[in-house]
């Protein structure tokens, strides 16, 4: 089994992203050995489809469980069409998170937990234009 782990750092003491498709790290576990390989997610900085990406990524690494804190809808499809559960809700430490599972105290989803685009950057920007350019 290889379970994925949304994480804020590079390590297992790192804290989880709640993010899923723009977490700063994927990290991939073995829950037996607790050998981890953290690889930043690629498609962090997309400009759509962030979830899309990042839930290719994970099936194409061979992962049977995800552990965020929130996953959209087009994401939670696509890890769904490839075969992988995954556990929202999940704060701590990403070694808390893989003992949280290991110890059966987590309970998968069956729908998305936030909405569309939820990752993305909602600010209405710092702009100088003044206003001005708005036709007569």
């Amino acid at each position: 089994m290889k379970i994925c782990v949304t994480a804020q750092g590079p390590t297992l003491e790192a804290p989880i992203d709640p993010r899923f498709g723009r977490c700063a790290n994927f990290i991939f576990i073995d829950p037996d050995t607790m050998k981890f390989e953290a690889i930043p997610n690629p498609g962090s900085m997309a400009s759509g489809g962030a979830g899309i990406q990042a839930s290719q990524f994970i099936v194409d690494r061979g992962a049977n469980v995800v552990l965020t804190g929130h996953v959209g809808p087009n994401a939670y499809n696509a890890l769904n069409a490839g075969g992988v559960t995954v556990y929202v809700g999940i704060s701590g430490s990403v070694s808390d998170a893989v003992n949280q599972f290991k110890a059966g105290s987590l309970q998968s989803v069956s729908s998305p937990t936030a909405p569309a685009h939820m990752g993305m950057g909602g600010g209405r920007g710092r702009g100088r234009g003044q206003g001005r350019g708005r036709g007569s």
